[in-house]
């Protein structure tokens, strides 16, 4: 039941409020008029598969249409277990608001004119012949029969319609079931965005790329540069290919990724990171006990690591209770690499293959797939998911919601956090889906080109296109942040992880990591946030820092080189007698007396002793500067502290200050967590963490 009325492509929220008021207006009067079935109270029959029980069963005809105005056979609707069955079949439908009818609509969808007569219902449960068909002897492709009666005398709370399934030779299905009091034919429709425009050119990327063989799961890199797809060579074999764009915004000839990713069966690639150094790939690698040198694929998920230049021997992606009962599968990683999607066919599905979300765990294990609900899950099969940069935007293909060919790309946004709630998927219209098989949507960051596949004006089987996007069409713009990290001292390239969080936590952490030989670094952050970054290098004093994007409402890139100093040793405690001419500038000394209530910033008594020894030799010594840098263990919330940190800090320098030290002679600087000076494994230990030191600036 898809009852969501959610504009996706409207941009900012003036232009999404006027649009949601609009179709909300629309829908409610169009509501009162108009009643799509809402529940099935009995049915002659159900055509039941065994390993998709849902298809093609009776509750398939409730809703709007899934199927029309494109005809033909469909799993998300009803359809008698057999045809030319002399007895007659039937199934009764209620409706939510009892209503006077004056048409009744019934979706068609394959193989039209089996009906024979419906009647309705009232509150009694009294029954009315409404409708006998006189005129239908021939078989029709499909269409929506708008039957129109004297207006009921009476409220319709049913409808029964009968079939003659050998009237009409072939299954017989119905898509959908609508109640109306209008004069006008009720029609189905594609969920369109008003956006959507009417004329792209979509554009073949040449037989650089593409070849007489089928290409499918294109993979565009972040940064656009690089384009990463599937394509058989031959009929047993098909292999992870990539091509680089060029100057001219063309892409090269496309080559062969090198082994271990592809070996002498299927293989095929899914998501890339920003970094462009850890890439999905389709099945579990393994070799062969007898024969090392020969790999063996089994159903799953496996992710390669690039070391330098060379891609690593792909490792199994470890999700718990997987599995999958149809023989295909994709996946989609979100560019905070903590999310992942995927299809699959399991217990709870809704038919064929669903899309389920996972969620990337403190073991490194994911967590096991949940099904994402019945507004972007049909009976049919969800196909080829691609979370947008901005976290919020998904793209994927199905043939179970009504669009213009045999499978359609959709697109949807995520509600909530909890990644099951979904905006009704909209299509994406006639300039980039067609009356054949289109699929694989994806998209670099900057959102300005769009990839994906489709059979229709192929040099041989599928190809893959683009089309460049309008603004209206692009997901919620991002930052690009790339740079290189380096040693401080040496100058030198470093690898490093990154890790990010936004700061009023209204997206999501992520990580990224630094290439062990040339230091560069890339990753995708949501606008409208202020992050937090920690840098962290073996042999290295981890860096803190912040990205500010809170004002920035446009894609853009910012490069961000990071410098790490090799760990030194533990900051000395303040002295009995602090000797400010055996300190040097830029050293730190550990406060060891400063005390501070569980949980609070506010100074005990006993900090005063130490703090006032400090401030006696800053009045001393009138040029001296310092830094006053405050540190937490790792228990607890990053953000709180990291806040806890500053506060504690700030009580330090207000104390100072209160002793006559001039504000300008005292900065600060907040580290929460990050810069531990022993294990945070005991009590003991992460007591030596919570601490608050200074560095002499000047002196």
């Amino acid at each position: 039941m898809r009852k969501h009325y959610r504009s996706f492509f409207g941009k900012g929220v003036r232009l999404i409020c006027v649009i949601l008021l609009f179709s909300f207006g629309i829908g409610t009067a169009l509501a009162q008029q108009v009643q799509w079935a809402s529940r099935v109270i009995g049915f002659s029959s159900e055509l039941v598969h065994a390993k998709t029980p849902k298809q093609y069963g009776a509750q398939q005809i409730l809703g709007k249409p899934s199927k029309l105005p494109n005809f033909g056979n469909s799993a998300c609707a009803w359809s008698p277990s057999t045809e030319g069955n002399i007895t007659e079949e039937w199934i009764k439908v209620g409706y939510n608001k009892p209503m006077k009818v004056k048409q009744i609509a019934v979706a068609e969808n394959y193989n039209a004119g089996s009906i024979t007569r419906i009647y309705g219902y009232d509150s009694n449960d009294k029954e009315y012949l409404l409708y006998t068909n006189t005129k239908d002897t021939l078989p029709l492709v499909g269409r929506m029969s708008n039957i129109f009666i004297k207006e009921t005398p009476f409220m319709v709370t049913s409808l029964k319609i009968m079939l003659n399934t050998s009237r009409i030779p072939g299954w017989n299905q119905i898509d959908a079931v609508a109640i109306s009091s209008l004069s006008t034919p009720v029609k189905a429709q594609i969920n369109l965005s008003p956006d959507t425009p009417k004329e792209l050119k979509r554009e073949n990327l040449g037989r650089g790329v593409n070849s007489v063989y089928e290409e499918i799961c294109p993979v565009i890199a972040p940064d656009g540069k690089t384009l990463y797809f599937t394509r058989p060579e031959q009929p047993d074999n098909q292999d992870v290919w990539y091509a680089e764009l060029t100057a001219s915004k063309t892409f090269g000839t496309a080559r062969r990724m090198p082994s271990p990713i592809n070996t002498p069966e299927h293989n095929s690639s899914f998501s890339i990171t920003p970094d462009g150094s850890t890439m999905l790939l389709n099945n579990i690698y393994r070799r062969d006990k007898q024969d090392t040198s020969r790999i063996k694929l089994y159903k799953g998920l496996s992710v390669t690591r690039k070391n330098g230049q060379l891609w690593g021997f792909p490792e199994q992606v470890q999700i718990q209770k997987y599995y999958n009962d149809n023989d295909f599968a994709e996946f989609s990683l979100a560019q905070s690499g903590q999310v992942l999607v995927m299809t699959a066919q399991r217990e709870d599905s809704y038919g064929s293959k669903d899309l389920y979300v996972s969620f990337l765990q403190s073991n490194g294990v994911w967590s096991e797939p949940k099904n994402m609900g019945g507004v972007i899950n049909t009976a049919d099969a969800e196909t080829s998911p691609f979370i947008a940069s901005d976290g919020v935007t998904m793209y994927y293909s199905t043939p179970g919601l009504s669009g213009y060919g045999s499978m359609d790309i959709f697109a949807t946004r995520r509600l909530d956090e909890s990644w099951t709630k979904w905006s009704e998927p909209q299509n994406l219209g006639p300039a980039i889906n067609s009356d054949a098989w289109d699929g694989y949507f994806t998209l670099p960051a900057s959102g300005d080109y769009a990839y994906f596949v489709s059979a229709k004006n192929s040099f041989g089987g599928n190809d893959i296109f683009r089309v460049e996007l309008t603004k209206q069409l692009q997901p919620d713009p991002v930052a690009l942040v790339y740079g290189t990290v380096y040693d401080a001292q040496t100058k030198k390239p470093i690898g490093a992880e990154l890790q990010y969080s936004p700061k009023k936590q209204k997206g999501e952490s992520g990580k990224a990591s630094a290439n062990t030989a040339t230091g560069e670094y890339k990753m995708v952050l949501p606008l409208k946030e202020i992050y937090a970054l920690v840098v962290n290098s073996s042999g290295y004093t981890q860096n803190t820092d912040e990205i500010k994007l809170e004002k920035d409402s446009v894609y853009k890139e910012i490069r961000k080189d990071i410098y790490l100093s090799k760990t030194g040793t533990e900051p000395p405690a303040l002295a009995n007698k602090l000797d400010i001419a055996n300190l040097e500038v830029g050293k730190a000394v550990v406060l060891n007396n400063i005390m501070f209530e569980q949980g609070k910033f506010d100074l005990l008594e006993p900090s005063f002793v130490e703090l006032d020894r400090v401030a006696t030799v800053m009045k001393e010594n009138p040029k001296m500067e310092i830094r006053l840098e405050g540190h937490t263990d790792n228990q607890g919330d990053f953000m709180l502290n990291i806040e806890l940190s500053k506060n504690r800090v700030l009580a330090v320098k207000k104390y100072l200050e209160s002793k006559g030290i001039t504000p300008e002679r005292i900065q600060y600087k907040a580290y929460g967590g990050t810069q531990p000076l022993a294990s945070n494994a005991s009590e003991v230990s992460r007591k030596k963490n919570r601490r608050v030191e200074f560095i002499i600036l000047k002196k």
